[in-house]
């Protein structure tokens, strides 16, 4: 009886363990690798990689008709965790276009984080995209200005800045600017544009991404 209790404790601890040891959206990417596996993704489509506003975003594909889209954003996701499962993101795909939408949740969950820490998040990241894809257009959709996280909007607003400079010298590579379509005409962010999480977007705020991305989109 002792030797099947002691076995038994030891199975527990070890599931315990390897439970505790999984990094956190470990799930989201077995989803998806299942999904590849259920349905292999087209080539040649336009890749969706980061947080909540894509994850939230089920109905993309009803934006774009005309388009090829794999949606790959899980929420809550920040650069890093971008970083740290690159190559799950990547490598299972063949598209000819990326786009980013991630740092929301950085700033988020360090309201100290200085902006030059996530700007080199998003270029470590964009480094690991064009080793495995030269040539394909990638673009970075800038932070929307959440009403319920305005006290980040500082280090927001200046991590665009650098970002879009960024992007501005890099081959096949642009800066989407989302900012000035939300706002209202007096220069204020459209609060009608969010859900009442104040963070999340309406249909219509998406109607308003949308607008602005479809010039950008191969």
């Amino acid at each position: 009886m002792k030797k099947i209790l002691s076995a038994f404790l030891l199975l527990y601890f070890a599931l315990s363990f390897s439970q505790e040891k999984k990094p956190m959206f470990w799930q989201d990417i077995q989803n998806f690798k299942k999904a590849d596996q259920e349905t292999p993704p087209p080539k040649d489509a336009i890749l969706l990689i980061g947080s909540s506003s894509f994850t939230k975003w089920t109905d993309v594909t009803s934006y774009f008709p005309d388009k090829t889209i794999i949606n790959r954003g899980f929420g809550g996701s920040r650069m890093t965790d971008l970083n740290d499962f690159a190559d799950e993101l990547l490598s299972p795909y063949q598209p000819k276009q990326i786009i980013i939408y991630c740092g929301d949740n950085d700033f988020a969950d360090n309201h100290d984080l200085k902006a030059k820490v996530v700007i080199n998040r998003f270029k470590t990241f964009y480094k690991k995209i064009r080793e495995k894809f030269p040539n394909i257009e990638v673009d970075f959709i800038s932070i929307k200005y959440s009403p319920s996280r305005e006290v980040l909007w500082p280090q927001m607003k200046e991590t665009n800045k650098k970002i879009a400079a960024f992007m501005k010298k890099e081959p096949n590579a642009e800066f989407i600017d989302i900012t000035k379509a939300m706002e209202d005409s007096n220069g204020n962010v459209r609060r009608d544009l969010f859900v009442e999480d104040m963070l999340h977007l309406t249909p219509e705020g998406y109607e308003v991404w949308a607008k602005v991305m479809k010039p950008y989109m191969k």
